[in-house]
């Protein structure tokens, strides 16, 4: 079984494959001071309270946008799991594509893996958004090359800026509003809703249509991430909502390494 670890700025995901099925997956805060008997506590009880025994992983692969929080994963996978982990870009794990783009090295392995996992799964040109700390639009060409794309605040980290430097403002959910056909807010919780929710749409649609118009090829729109269903609901942006898409990626990379 494979153990695939997706670290994030915000959330650290264990997910457990066999072969490409999901069989059960796990999250946690990132935090690059977490050492690897406390990821142990946790990870190896939840494991078994699910009736997975840890000795049948028997592959760890590892994707990090998070350099400082690699060193205690990888005395994870030595000290308890008996295993040298694998990192994604690093030999043997290989990107295995053109990244057609000025600083091809600086490519956040979060968004390789989508690139590959959306090729993967999906023919033609890709745009691919992924929300999380931040929310990025990649583009995959037809060929699987990666071509460059848009990084953008998280809308969390955008309600946390607003909410933070406006003293009379209140906390609120990310939802739609409560008057879904209105963007005419009544009190201060209905506009801020508005802007936050419906402005973030906006935001959406308006890159990706100049983002189709410089393809200038038709190009399905794939979206990932915590909050792509929520938005996927009311939007018709997106052709795709595949809210496993990095992890798949993961698969993936793992299943090339032991073809080989």
């Amino acid at each position: 079984m494979l153990l695939a670890v997706d670290v994030g700025n915000t959330n650290v995901v264990f997910a457990l494959f066999d072969g490409r099925e999901i069989k059960s997956r796990w999250r946690v805060a990132t935090d690059p001071r977490r050492t690897a008997d406390e990821y142990a506590v946790w990870l190896l009880q939840l494991m078994q309270l699910q009736g997975f025994d840890p000795k049948t992983v028997d592959q760890i692969l590892i994707a990090t946008v998070v350099p400082r929080a690699l060193h205690n994963l990888q005395v994870l996978s030595q000290k308890y799991f008996g295993r040298e982990a694998l990192i994604a870009g690093e030999p043997p794990v290989e990107w295995g594509f053109s990244a057609d783009v000025d600083q091809p090295r600086s490519l956040g392995a979060d968004r390789a893996v989508n690139a590959i996992a959306a090729h993967a799964r999906y023919p033609g040109d890709l745009i691919v958004v992924d929300f999380g700390t931040a929310t990025t639009f990649d583009v995959i060409d037809y060929m699987g090359a990666y071509k460059g794309g848009i990084i953008a605040p998280g809308i969390n980290l955008s309600l946390d800026a607003l909410v933070n430097a406006a003293a009379k403002l209140p906390r609120i959910a990310i939802e739609p509003p409560t008057r879904t056909r209105s963007v005419i807010g009544r009190n201060t919780e209905d506009q801020m809703h508005i802007g936050v929710f419906w402005g973030y749409v906006a935001l959406m649609e308006g890159l990706i249509a100049r983002m189709r118009a410089e393809i200038a090829r038709p190009a399905k729109v794939i979206a990932t991430g915590g909050l792509a269903v929520l938005f996927g609901d009311h939007t018709d942006i997106f052709d795709h909502v595949d809210a496993d898409l990095t992890l798949d990626g993961l698969a993936i990379l793992a299943e090339r390494v032991a073809a080989n």
